[in-house]
């Protein structure tokens, strides 16, 4: 897994775990104890997902919100995907 993976404006929203989520998986997690610690969504968007929201706050936005969602979706259901199939082979 890359360690500094690039941030997509949109996180997936497939029914199954993609390789997208398998490079994202440790900032899934930081954006999961991010909001377990009640931490500024502007402050998170930058620190976890590499976007100043005061150059691009609609971008920031929204992009923090498609990973939250996914992160929470990963940790819901995705888990059932990965232990039924493995992560997703790499789209090369």
């Amino acid at each position: 897994m890359p360690s500094d993976p690039k941030i997509a404006n949109f996180a997936p929203n497939a029914p199954k775990l993609t390789p997208y989520d398998k490079q994202h998986a440790v900032t899934y997690m930081r954006l999961l104890d991010a909001e377990a610690d009640n931490a500024d969504w502007q402050e998170v968007a930058r620190i976890v997902l590499g976007i100043d929201p005061t150059l691009d706050p609609d971008r920031a936005r929204r992009t923090f919100e498609s990973h939250l969602a996914r992160a929470k979706w990963a940790a819901r259901h995705g888990f059932r995907h990965l232990l039924q199939h493995g992560w997703p082979k790499s789209e090369q």
